[in-house]
């Protein structure tokens, strides 16, 4: 063989070598990249329900007054129903 045959068949080699060495580090690549992009959606997502349980939250204190207010209105008309009643 030839000097030059020799170096071509080194590159050859190498060349495959390279390319084994960087297909798992592409795969890699595109996998980070998916992840990158789980995150910001989950992140997204994560915005959404914590303005949806503000707004939950916010629902509940004011049902809560209702509550208390109907409360009182039905001890109020059970005090007048007893005391018609001579009770």
């Amino acid at each position: 063989m030839s000097r030059l045959e020799l170096a071509a068949e080194r590159l050859v080699k190498a060349l495959d070598m390279l390319d084994a060495t960087l297909k798992p580090l592409a795969n890699v690549r595109d996998s980070a990249s998916q992840a990158g992009q789980k995150v910001v959606h989950l992140n997204e997502e994560r915005e959404k329900l914590l303005t949806r349980i503000a707004e939950l939250e916010e629902e509940t204190r004011s049902l809560s007054g209702l509550t208390e207010e109907v409360e009182d209105r039905l001890d109020g008309a059970i005090a007048e129903i007893r005391a018609a009643l001579g009770r």
